[in-house]
Parts: structure tokens; C-alpha cells; sequence
């Protein structure tokens, strides 16, 4: 059986993954703080199972990916992928003006999170003799700084470097694992109507995210989705540690 699994699935790039993988015949596990009932009702190919789950809460990931690698251990797997898509650009403001609980949720969120459903991704896999495939949802912002943006451009590129070295240690142990970079660019989603909501004194560029709206610049989720979905049914045109954009299918 072809099973997934995926953070942030309750709306936007998630949801978008989640369902053009159950068309093509996987079993996705979603994790998110919401239930997504258009994929729970789907009537596709593949299933969808969900977890309840707050990212910034550590020891929360870490008991519900041991509950989750505990299911998977009594299926029959051909293939496991592992998609990190959820994220936070909240707080959007300067250093120095940022609430310390905000911050926290924000690093657990976008990079503790990742690093420890990793970790207990390849330990519970080790013997196993399966092939992992793994995504970490990046972003432009992880290669600039930009102006009230010190969280997430620190923390996506935290996930890069990361999911960098991740890959040059599977290679150089020899396993068969792959890990890499996908950047979505800019879409039509919440997140992006946080940035638009937020104030020039937090967000200098918050203009041109506006524009980007009025324009009709943002791509839905489902165009988007679709380039990372053909990568991963296809495993063998992976390369370990490569960085894919949608960019470089659309310019």
C-alpha cells in the first residue's frame, strides 16, 4: 500500500497535496489543529486519516508521530512519503517589538518541528528496508532577509540548511532515503492574507503583497500542489537534497 503523510492539511497546499495524492491511490495521514472534512467525505481512490495536532506543542508531535509510525508498522507499505508543509509567518513585525510566546510557537512550528518528525522518521524506518521520500516545504525567504519578516526568514532557512545536511548524511551512509527542498512561491491562501492584513511599520513590502492580490499574481493551491505531486510519484527523478521550485515550471 502507498501511504502519506502530511503536516497542514486542514487548508491551502496541504489539502491541495493531500487530495491530488488520494487520486492517485495513496492513503494520506494529515496532521493539522483543524479536521479537513472535504478530504475526510472524499470519495477518492486513496483514504484520508487525521490527526489532531498543535506543531508548537514538542511533546504533542512527538507522542502523535510515535502513535502514527505505530500504525504504519502494521501495514503492508510499498511506499511512505513524508510532506512538511505547515508553517507560520506570524509574527510579522520588527526585533524587538515580538512577544516572547509568539516566537517560540513560530521556531516550533517551522523548524523544532520538522527536526524532531524527522529524527523519529528515520529511526522508526532504519530496518525496514523501505525507500523514504521526504519534502520540507521552503521559501523565498529562506535566501533574503526581508523587512519584518526576521522569524521566518530565520526559520525557513534554518529548514533548508537543515534539510540540506540531512540529505548529505543519508547519501554518505548509503541508504536509499530522499529528502529535499520544494519552494511554492507565492499563492492564493491564508497565510498570505495574514501578510496582506499586516501594517507598513511591521511589513515594509506589504504593498507589493497587495498588488500581488489586485494583480491576480498568487496561484491557487491546486497548480501549485500539482508540481510537488508529480515529484513525489516519481521517486527515481528526485534527487537527494535538491532544492525544486514552482518557479521553474512556471515563469
Amino acid at each position: 500500500m502507498k501511504y502519506a503523510v502530511i503536516t497542514g492539511t486542514s487548508k491551502g497546499l496541504g489539502a491541495s497535496v493531500a487530495k491530488q495524492l488520494m487520486e492517485a491511490t495513496y492513503h494520506v495521514i494529515g496532521l493539522a489543529r483543524h479536521e479537513n472534512q472535504e478530504l475526510a467525505t472524499a470519495e477518492l481512490p486513496g483514504s484520508y486519516t487525521h490527526y489532531q495536532v498543535n506543531l508548537a506543542d514538542l511533546p504533542a508531535t512527538e507522542s502523535t508521530f510515535q502513535n502514527i509510525i505505530a500504525f504504519l508498522k502494521q501495514k503492508q507499505l510499498d511506499e511512505l512519503l513524508l510532506v512538511q508543509n505547515a508553517a507560520l509567518v506570524q509574527p510579522i513585525e520588527q526585533a524587538g517589538k515580538q512577544e516572547m510566546q509568539h516566537l517560540a510557537d513560530h521556531v516550533h512550528v517551522n523548524l523544532l518541528a520538522p527536526m524532531i518528525i524527522t529524527n523519529l522518521w528515520l529511526d522508526a524506518w532504519r530496518e525496514s528496508g523501505i525507500s523514504l521520500v521526504m519534502a520540507n516545504v521552503t521559501s523565498g525567504a529562506a535566501q533574503r532577509s526581508v523587512y519584518g519578516w526576521n522569524a521566518y526568514c530565520s526559520t525557513k532557512a534554518g529548514l533548508d540548511r537543515f534539510t540540506e545536511t540531512v540529505a548529505l548524511e543519508q547519501a554518505e551512509l548509503g541508504t536509499d532515503h530522499k529528502v529535499f527542498l520544494f519552494d511554492p512561491s507565492i499563492m492564493d491562501t491564508d497565510m498570505q492574507g495574514e501578510i496582506r492584513s499586516s501594517d507598513r511599520t511591521q511589513f515594509k513590502d506589504v504593498e507589493q503583497f497587495k498588488d500581488y492580490k489586485k494583480n491576480h499574481n498568487l496561484r491557487d493551491t491546486d497548480t501549485v500542489a500539482s508540481v510537488l505531486v508529480e515529484k513525489l510519484v516519481a521517486p527515481e527523478r528526485i534527487k537527494n537534497g535538491e532544492y525544486y521550485s514552482v518557479k521553474d515550471i512556471f515563469r
